[in-house]
């Protein structure tokens, strides 16, 4: 079946002059990276797959169910070191799912064509070098290299969650513990750097980093009505929705203020420029500064230049 399957990732590709640059199968996951022509879309590769794939899972089993029932999840890869990193997730993917003992183990994916350890078997491995090396034999040795790294803790959980292989737990009070899905890279930064304590941990981490910008670094003050405790909630608030973390309701909930309130206070911060700066700083910054701030941070904060552990 991981045959046939592969086959039709390439043929797919083929027939529309897209470049198949990675792929990966998995027993219920398949992962791809491409670059689509003009035109083009990830929904339409999804169909050229996921349509000849679901007839033949149910070709082959006895008992009724619901095949390539879920909706595929598409992402930009922005710059050649993303791919990079793309390319380390789905070599070391098998082996956190307890399929291979070591990322070049694993038969039904491009990494051990690329590495030049299995036949082409109609996969041109060149596209995937390239982000590597001109040269194929040191492009092969730079892969090599690249993949040896295990991706850190906190970077992995990140990127399981960007691309919705499991959920951010909520622990929302009075309501029961449940799971939501993580919409962007920076809200599965914050969840994953946050641990076990979910969104509203993650939450947490906005709160004293924030706190700490504004000079307030005591969470006594967070529930005052003063001026700069409404402004350090507002600009949490903001942080949050725009980074998808959670809704402002749920900000509101969690500051237990009224949503119409918060809002409002929103609302007046967008007016402050000193304020657009501030919501304006990437999450993988805000977490570097915890991170050297030490305690202050409310959760386990990693740092890695590649992602990687060597």
């Amino acid at each position: 079946m991981a045959d046939r399957i592969k086959e039709r990732l390439v043929s797919a590709h083929l027939k529309r002059q897209r470049v198949l640059v990675d792929f990966l199968i998995l027993p219920t996951e398949i992962h791809l990276i491409a670059r689509l022509v003009e035109g083009d879309a990830p929904g339409d590769v999804a169909g050229a797959i996921g349509n000849f794939v679901s007839r033949w899972v149910r070709e082959v089993r006895r008992t009724r169910s619901h095949v390539m029932g879920g909706p595929f999840r598409a992402f930009a890869l922005e710059s050649d070191e993303a791919v990079r990193q793309e390319v380390r997730m789905l070599a070391w993917r098998p082996v956190v799912l307890g399929l291979s003992r070591g990322p070049t183990f694993y038969a039904h994916g491009a990494l051990r064509v690329a590495l030049g350890l299995r036949r082409r078997d109609g996969f041109d491995a060149r596209p995937v070098l390239r982000y590597f090396g001109q040269d194929t034999t040191d492009a092969r040795a730079a892969l090599a290299r690249w993949v040896s790294g295990r991706p850190r803790e906190v970077a992995w959980q990140a990127w399981e969650l960007s691309r919705g292989l499991v959920l951010a737990p909520t622990h929302e009070v009075p309501e029961p513990v449940g799971f939501r899905e993580v919409k962007t890279e920076g809200a599965a930064l914050l969840v994953a750097a946050a641990g076990s304590g979910g969104v509203q941990a993650a939450l947490g981490l906005l709160v004293d980093w924030v706190g700490w910008q504004l000079g307030a670094i005591s969470r006594l003050e967070l529930g005052s009505r003063d001026a700069r405790a409404v402004r350090w909630r507002a600009l949490v608030a903001r942080l949050a929705v725009q980074h998808r973390l959670c809704s402002s309701a749920f900000v509101a909930r969690y500051f237990h203020r009224a949503k119409a309130t918060l809002s409002e206070q929103v609302a007046a911060s967008r007016l402050r420029a000193e304020d657009a700066e501030i919501v304006a700083t990437p999450v993988a910054k805000i977490l570097g500064q915890l991170a050297a701030l030490g305690p202050l941070g409310a959760g386990p904060v990693g740092s890695s230049a590649d992602g990687a552990e060597r």
